[in-house]
């Protein structure tokens, strides 16, 4: 029975537990394998980079007050986020890496930079 290269299906020649016919092809295999779940992966952390970007730039001082749709309008994604950090008067702050946010009235949003108290 002769073998066949698991990528470009070409005939093998040489060692009997070869299982592709050259690096190429091994490679090409190997990325198709784990092509979908990287590319999830690569989809989430984009989109964690692109919220702490926001944040950071629409918080220079440490701490700001934005409106949801501001937040909204520049791509900002309430989905995605890294921490959750609960105050003792019950206060829920949602973190992208060191920058979080705050929900407050009226569809507008507190913005911290994570300090080393919180930790």
């Amino acid at each position: 029975m002769d073998k066949v290269c698991l990528d470009c299906g070409e005939p093998l020649k040489g060692r009997i537990d070869k299982k592709f016919c050259n690096d190429q092809c091994r490679n090409s295999y190997n990325n198709k394998l784990k092509g979908n779940s990287n590319n999830l992966m690569r989809n989430i952390n984009n989109a964690l980079r692109k919220n702490r970007r926001i944040l950071s730039e629409l918080n220079p001082e440490g701490i700001s007050k934005v409106s949801k749709d501001k937040l909204t309008l520049q791509g900002f994604n309430f989905n995605y986020f890294t921490n959750i950090y609960q105050t003792k008067s019950g206060k829920t702050y949602y973190y992208c890496y060191d920058y979080g946010y705050l929900p407050i009235e009226n569809d507008y949003y507190t913005l911290v930079k994570k300090q080393e108290w919180m930790e």
